[in-house]
């Protein structure tokens, strides 16, 4: 068996044509859509995700309103900046870029994010929206991790998911999606971590597995079950080498798998977008 690739890159390129839709529909009523980024600092990955970012609102329209701080910048600098963006009226939407430099409070500051500006849908009211169902900004990644099997119709409803982490961004949330009582998803979620004993016979139970732990090679061929959909969202670094949480050999053996570059990395940027241009929406309602 050779796997059908979830090609991220391909949905992302839809999810961005519709957003890029949206935002001439709201231009054309005299709205701007502005998606903000707060960066602290000169870590090399933030630096080039936020850059990616910037490159995304060029291609669908929107503007982009960069606030890069050093990384000597005061708790009370960075939370100035925060305040600023929740008060200006062309920023929509923005984000918090993590980590935040040794020293500074990340969750305080994630928690002074206007909950109506949280383009990754992660400040705790948006967390409590998606526990209670209720509409909201959905987390990115999650949010493309769904979009992405939907895409290449991969059973979702009635099936077993496995998820291999239990973090703030992936695990936890991307649980609560797709347990929710609604078309497409109603899933039978199961969370596990790699401190879990005999963590490989729960694996092979999955008919979906994500992988989101940030181990490379953590998913191996023996601990899939033939014909599963297998997406790896956790990533790690070898030198300047992006490694999967999914051993490469899993193609043999799963229905679905996602490339090691342009699977889930792309979507959650899609996703991004889609939250930022729904902001501008609710406010120009």
């Amino acid at each position: 068996m050779t796997a059908i690739l979830l090609d991220g890159e391909a949905v992302a390129a839809r999810v961005r044509a519709e957003v890029t839709d949206r935002v001439e529909r709201l231009r054309a009523e005299g709205i701007s859509v502005g998606l903000g980024t707060v960066l602290v600092g000169d870590d090399g990955p933030s630096a080039r995700y936020v850059a990616m970012k910037q490159n995304d609102c060029a291609e669908v329209g929107m503007v982009s309103v960069g606030e890069h701080l050093p990384g000597t910048a005061t708790q009370t600098e960075v939370e100035a900046v925060i305040a600023r963006l929740n008060a200006d009226p062309y920023v929509n939407a923005y984000l918090v870029q993590l980590p935040l430099p040794d020293g500074l409070d990340e969750e305080r500051a994630l928690l002074a994010v206007d909950p109506a500006k949280d383009v990754d849908g992660l400040h705790p009211t948006n967390l409590g929206r998606l526990v209670m169902g209720a509409p909201g900004p959905l987390p990115c990644t999650p949010a493309g991790i769904v979009e992405l099997l939907h895409a290449f119709d991969v059973p979702v409803e009635g099936r077993h998911v496995v998820i291999i982490g239990r973090g703030l961004t992936i695990g936890r949330p991307l649980a609560l999606l797709l347990a929710l009582k609604r078309p497409g998803l109603n899933a039978a979620v199961t969370v596990v971590h790699t401190g879990v004993d005999d963590l490989a016979s729960i694996v092979h139970t999955g008919d979906i597995v994500v992988a989101a732990a940030g181990r490379a090679g953590l998913v191996t061929p023996d601990m899939v079950k033939p014909g599963a959909a297998v997406v790896g969202a956790g990533t790690s670094w070898e030198g300047k080498k992006l490694l999967s949480d999914v051993h490469e050999d899993v193609a043999e053996v799963a229905g679905w798998i996602t490339p090691r570059l342009g699977g889930v990395g792309p979507m959650t940027r899609a996703m991004l977008l889609r939250n930022a241009v729904r902001a501008a929406e609710i406010v120009a309602r």
